[in-house]
């Protein structure tokens, strides 16, 4: 069965987005602070169809957490922001996504939505599918996608929050970068209850540079999933 997986930078007080996100700030604001150890990378330029970056531990990061995906699952609001998509509004179906006509996912990816609309195929393999029937069916479409392959919860972080919720997520590979954003969206408030049921986090992995520190965790299910 294919491992499901999850990987986000996090500044150090725990966000993964900045304040105020909009069309001309997705990522709110400061928050491309927290992905500039990426871009700079020659396995990330490489991956999108770039050249040139640096190597090192970094590259060899973003390399390894895009191999062997066979399916992506995000939320509605990583695919289309928020400002343009009210969650509850209809589609405004001219919207491809953020990632132009050659998205770099290179697989099918499962669109969490309350609102209906037929899959949009895309250069290089790239279909984006909208789920409406929740995070199980959408995580159970992603597997027989996948083919064995690894399946990946892309995001946003409410996105990430209900797979680990729900005990559906196996790894999470949280990129910490030190920086401070004091405001935001943060990954994991509210998962924190009687501890019945709240997920644990046992590091598997840790890889240091100057710019990040790479923290792979195995999800350990609560006592009250155990």
């Amino acid at each position: 069965m294919s491992t499901v997986t999850s990987h986000m930078s996090i500044s150090l007080d725990g966000y993964v987005a900045g304040p105020n996100q909009s069309l001309q700030a997705p990522l709110g604001e400061g928050g491309q602070r927290l992905h500039e150890w990426v871009v700079n990378t020659a396995g990330f330029r490489s991956m999108h169809g770039g050249s040139g970056g640096e190597s090192g531990p970094d590259s060899d990061v973003a390399e390894a957490v895009a191999r062997d995906v066979g399916a992506y699952i995000m939320g509605r609001k990583m695919f289309g922001n928020g400002a343009r998509h009210p969650a509850g509004g209809a589609w405004d179906e001219s919207w491809r996504g953020w990632w132009g006509e050659d998205p770099p996912f290179h697989t099918p990816v499962y669109v969490l939505t309350h609102q209906p609309r037929e899959p949009v195929p895309m250069a290089g393999g790239t279909t984006f599918h909208f789920v409406t029937d929740g995070v199980e069916s959408a995580l159970e479409q992603a597997r027989a996608a996948a083919g064995g392959q690894r399946v990946m919860v892309g995001g946003g972080a409410a996105t990430v929050r209900q797979y680990l919720a729900a005990g559906l997520l196996d790894e999470v590979y949280l990129h910490l970068v030190p920086v401070l954003l004091g405001a935001g969206e943060r990954l994991l408030d509210g998962l924190a209850g009687d501890g019945a049921g709240d997920p644990g986090f046992e590091p598997v992995q840790v890889i240091a540079s100057p710019r990040v520190t790479h923290i792979r965790y195995r999800v350990v299910p609560g006592p009250g999933r155990a």
